[in-house]
C-alpha cells in the first residue's frame, strides 16, 4: 500500500493557471499531464497541478550553474 501524503501545505493550481504560468495552451498542459511529465491528482474530472510540480518542470536540469563575473 502506498504511503499516505500529507498535501495541508501543497499549494494546487488548476490547468488554466499552469497554462498561465507556462504561457501555453490548457491542451498542451493536458498532454503533459497525461504523458506523465507533469504529475497531477484528479478530483472527480478535473486536474490540479501541485505548484511546486510546475516550477520543477521548468527549472532547467542539470544545467551547470553559469558564472556572471
Amino acid at each position: 500500500m502506498a504511503p499516505e501524503q500529507n498535501f495541508a501545505n501543497v499549494k494546487f493550481l488548476t490547468v488554466a493557471e499552469v497554462a498561465d504560468m507556462m504561457r501555453v495552451s490548457k491542451m498542451t498542459v493536458y498532454r503533459l499531464i497525461h504523458a506523465g511529465d507533469l504529475p497531477a491528482v484528479q478530483f472527480g474530472r478535473s486536474y490540479r497541478v501541485p505548484e511546486s510540480a510546475v516550477t520543477d518542470y521548468l527549472r532547467p536540469a542539470g544545467m551547470p550553474d553559469v558564472d556572471t563575473a
